[in-house]
């Protein structure tokens, strides 16, 4: 464990200091979230999208898993760079843990996408959000824990194609049909009945009805509990799946 926890933070190390040396991508990746919220938001400022809670905390939670979503499938970018360049050969010669590989890849993400949510809710915040402290911190962990989950499977994905032009038309068949069912944007109630039923066959609705609970301050609540089972179990599937690629990689 000890040696796993060693080469975990040597693995962090490398790719944290890459990601500070580039200001812009920490900047910009919230980018696209943050132009749905000044331009969509005020849309939705006077209409009842739920029972419970303002438009604002239907939509920003919704931003905030949105943000994990694009981010974290994209991840995988950086491994094809490294394969072109030589750096996954020359990891693999090493002794350091194959789960450490991928951890400290996934760790760094997730830092990486919590410190963007953290500046989406900024700005929500200043435009009107009103959540309670301890439902933002939840947000903030389901971020995280998906962003693990997305980024493995990315990276998983990466191993096993050549080029950038095979990687993206796969994450953006994946991304697309995950943010239109899953309620990103509008609950999903609101469509018709067949759509509403459609969706809870996407794990990540169960994601984002827990996030958009967390927010009103329902924290006892059965989307909760559905949101928690959910986000563990997939992130637990998706390290153990990207690990034995990782070790099938190197055999």
């Amino acid at each position: 464990m000890s040696t796993l926890l060693s080469d975990t933070a040597l693995i962090f190390g490398r790719y944290a200091r890459q990601t500070l040396r580039s200001k812009l991508q920490m900047l910009f990746g919230v980018l696209m979230p943050l132009l749905y919220l000044l331009f969509f938001g005020p849309l939705l400022t006077d209409l009842p999208l739920s029972s419970s809670g303002s438009s604002w905390q239907v939509l920003v939670p919704g931003l905030l898993l949105q943000l994990a979503l694009f981010g974290a499938s994209f991840c995988g970018f950086g491994i094809i760079v490294e394969k072109q360049y030589g750096v996954v050969e020359r990891m693999r010669v090493t002794p350091v843990s194959r789960l450490a590989l991928l951890l400290g890849r996934v760790l760094r993400d997730a830092l990486l996408f919590v410190f963007q949510a953290v500046l989406l809710v900024l700005a929500a915040l200043a435009m009107g959000l009103r959540a309670p402290l301890p439902g933002i911190l939840i947000g903030f962990a389901f971020v995280a824990v998906l962003t693990v989950a997305l980024a493995s499977l990315s990276y998983a994905l990466a191993l096993n194609v050549s080029t950038p032009q095979e990687f993206g038309p796969v994450i953006n068949a994946v991304t697309m049909p995950s943010m239109l069912l899953s309620g990103l944007m509008l609950p999903m109630a609101l469509g018709p009945k067949w759509l509403d039923v459609l969706s809870h066959f996407m794990p990540f609705r169960y994601l984002v009805d827990a996030v958009r609970a967390a927010f009103v301050g329902s924290y006892a609540s059965s989307a909760m509990l559905y949101g928690v089972l959910v986000a563990v179990a997939f992130a637990a599937l998706s390290v153990t799946y990207c690990t034995r690629a990782f070790r099938r990689s190197a055999a």
